[in-house]
């Protein structure tokens, strides 16, 4: 038997603009806009058909094919905007380049977007480990420019 290998995407989901649609006038330090949290429309089955949408769009029926398989959502955290994506090992980079070119969160949030991979992983512990050291570190540059 052989035995399925995985990489695990951690991504992140920045929001250039304030879901208002203007540009960012707000008072809120560069940092904590970049990073505000994503809308509690955003889903797992959502998160999911997107990046099949994105596979579909650049690689076709070829790319959903391979992708499709094993493509799961392990870990969606609206409040830091953060997503683990365990995918084929053999086809990672087809989701990664599906996840670089999303603009725009799909239909009922219809939201701007920049999707950015964090890290790629073997394992999952990994990636946990990773989304923690982050956090921390994003939540001390915000209360670093707040002082200021």
């Amino acid at each position: 038997m052989v035995r399925l290998k995985h990489r695990y995407l951690l991504v992140t989901f920045l929001y250039p603009m304030s879901p208002t649609g203007s540009a960012t006038k707000d008072p809120l330090p560069g940092i904590v806009q970049f990073n505000q949290p994503s809308s509690d429309q955003l889903t797992v089955p959502l998160l999911i058909k997107a990046v099949k949408d994105g596979v579909a769009e650049l690689f076709g029926d070829y790319g959903v094919g391979v992708v499709s398989t094993s493509l799961q959502v392990k870990y969606l955290s609206p409040a830091t905007s953060t997503a683990i994506i365990r995918t084929p090992r053999a086809h990672y980079q087809l989701v990664w380049a599906a996840l670089t070119f999303i603009t725009r969160l799909p239909k009922p949030i219809n939201q701007p977007c920049v999707v950015q991979i964090m890290r790629v992983s073997g394992t999952i512990r990994k990636s946990e480990e990773e989304v923690i050291k982050r956090a921390k570190a994003t939540i001390l540059r915000a209360q670093e420019t707040t002082i200021r």
